[in-house]
């Protein structure tokens, strides 16, 4: 008998057009001779499913179950793709986890601390990882040009540190711009980091892990035509992605070891993606970690599949019956 999966999409950030593509790209990988599929679109307090015929269901958020045609249906797994809250920052995790629903993620705490970019970076510094320097702003707190420049300096990336798809974020090249740069970061999060430049090769590296394997794919160099890796060049096209990165074979496997070890440090389940920079003398320095990472067919992981001469149907596969 088929199990019924919910693909989790929308949320409350300026990422909702950006989940709802993930969740089309989810639904073409996983593979429908095994599974029966709908999609579950959430914003605030609206959750509808949409059925085959085009028209939408109310979920009942009592059990998460929806009635179709006179019939309940009740889901057997969540595969949650909802880029920003509530879905990447445990919440959803925390409802999923009291109704004994399983999901294709990392669970409450490395989803909450995952989410926050701050926190994350601090956390992972203290097992040795290399991160900027950077500084943290909660809403109703300033600070003066002079203490960016003195602590961080210029350039400089002011940021939402919760949030993801390069929203709010500027990077800062003058004195004039760091007061403009906060306010803008805070339109997006209650959490601002002031962060200092990184001058190198920008990297990307996915991962999975199940009970029975651990699968690291190859790296993707990113190259954007931008000032940095902005909204535009992750969907607009203004990037050059280039899978596998073009680096030596050791500089690689030392990514992909770093990878795998930030995994088990965050406790993580599914699939994530570690974004770095890598500065001079290789040195490897994390940016942050995504634990539900953009889906679409040319997002970087189906990207690091099919350059890894995986099958991303059996990996969707893989995630959905491990946690069974």
């Amino acid at each position: 008998m088929k199990r019924t999966i919910a693909i989790v999409a929308g949320g409350d950030t300026s990422e909702f057009q950006v989940s709802l593509r993930s969740a089309q790209g989810i639904c073409s990988f996983i593979d429908k001779e095994k599974y029966t599929l709908y999609i579950v679109e959430m914003q605030g307090l609206r959750w509808e499913v949409q059925l085959p015929d085009g028209t939408r269901a109310m979920i009942d958020r009592n059990d998460f179950s929806f009635v179709q045609n006179g019939r309940r249906i009740r889901f057997d797994f969540a595969y949650i793709t909802i880029h920003g809250t509530p879905g990447e920052d445990g919440r959803l995790q925390g409802y999923f986890d009291m109704l004994q629903i399983p999901y294709s993620c990392s669970g409450v705490l490395p989803a909450a601390i995952t989410y926050n970019k701050f926190a994350c970076n601090q956390y992972l510094k203290s097992f040795g990882i290399r991160v900027a320097e950077s500084l943290l702003l909660r809403r109703g707190q300033s600070i003066s040009d002079e203490d960016v420049l003195k602590n961080i300096g210029l350039p400089c990336f002011i940021k939402p540190s919760l949030g993801g798809s390069s929203f709010g974020i500027t990077k800062v090249k003058t004195k004039e711009q760091i007061q403009p740069a906060i306010l803008k970061a805070f339109e997006e999060a209650g959490e601002v980091i002031i962060e200092a430049f990184m001058e190198g090769m920008e990297l990307t590296c996915g991962c999975y892990k199940t009970k029975e394997k651990s699968v690291v794919f190859p790296l993707t160099e990113v190259v954007a035509h931008n000032e940095f890796f902005d909204y535009d060049a992750k969907y607009n096209g203004q990037v050059d992605e280039i899978t596998p990165a073009r680096i030596s074979e050791e500089l690689t496997h030392r990514i992909q070891k770093l990878t795998s070890a930030i995994y088990d440090i965050l406790g993580c389940s599914g699939i994530i993606r570690v974004d770095y920079i890598v500065t001079a003398g290789e040195k490897i320095n994390l940016l942050e970690v995504n634990t539900t990472p953009g889906m679409t067919a040319t997002s970087f992981i189906p990207q690091q599949v099919r350059a890894a001469g995986l099958d991303i149907k059996n990996i969707m596969t893989d995630i959905i019956e491990n946690q069974f």
